[in-house]
């Protein structure tokens, strides 16, 4: 249901907000930045996926500004639980780790935590109005992604690595579970990483359960 339309000559209502992010300190500059300007209401702070679903579902924000990398729960798993649960809220993910599940699991924009307040403004009305907002940077990455050659499948012993990763194997249980050196292990992780387009095995996992390649 829409929002009644404010009477004449009075301010809309504050666009309101939940920062989700495991470090204090930027939770508090964040609530800090909006809480001085007029427009914006922080309604509370999550450290970790698991609150920010908690909090969300609870307080009903306009906007969830969400890290990706917390301890306890990540913003992707968070988002796509939102997702399931139908939440009003837009997702916004506000991050230094510059990878797109996000978007894929239903968050409304992207953008990188060096970006100017103004744009981080922006980005905030936006996302509350449902429209999506990705930073110049992620937009380069995804033209990149479309032009790229379709060359990034998975060998079959690709997968096996990577589905004994998603099982929490070290390098060398891997290694002695396929009979390979640990060196033949981590080319296979390199390959991986690089055909994924993700930085570490945690995101290599979480693009690979995304995209179907691990059921």
């Amino acid at each position: 249901m829409s929002e009644p339309a404010a009477p004449p000559g009075s301010s809309p209502p504050p666009i309101t907000l939940v920062i989700a992010d495991d470090h204090p300190v930027v939770r508090h500059g964040l609530r800090s930045i909006f809480e001085a300007s007029s427009g914006f209401a922080v309604l509370g702070e999550a450290a970790d996926g698991v609150e920010a679903v908690e909090l969300v579902t609870r307080l009903d924000p306009d906007v969830v500004l969400m890290d990706l990398r917390m301890p306890g729960g990540g913003g992707v798993e968070a988002i796509a639980e939102l997702s399931r649960r139908g939440a009003r809220a837009g997702v916004l993910v506000l991050t230094t780790y510059d990878t797109l599940p996000a978007i894929e699991n239903g968050a409304t924009g992207y953008l990188l935590k060096d970006a100017p307040r103004d744009d981080l403004f922006g980005a905030v009305r936006a996302a509350a109005e449902g429209r999506t907002v990705l930073s110049p940077g992620i937009t380069a990455r995804l033209v990149a992604r479309v032009r790229a050659p379709a060359n990034h499948s998975l060998s079959s012993r690709e997968r096996e690595v990577l589905r004994l990763v998603a099982e929490g194997s070290s390098n060398r249980e891997i290694a002695a579970a396929l009979f390979v050196s640990e060196a033949t292990v981590k080319t296979h992780l390199t390959h991986i990483f690089g055909k994924l387009g993700a930085k570490d095995r945690a995101a290599a996992v979480a693009i690979a359960y995304n995209r179907g390649i691990l059921g």
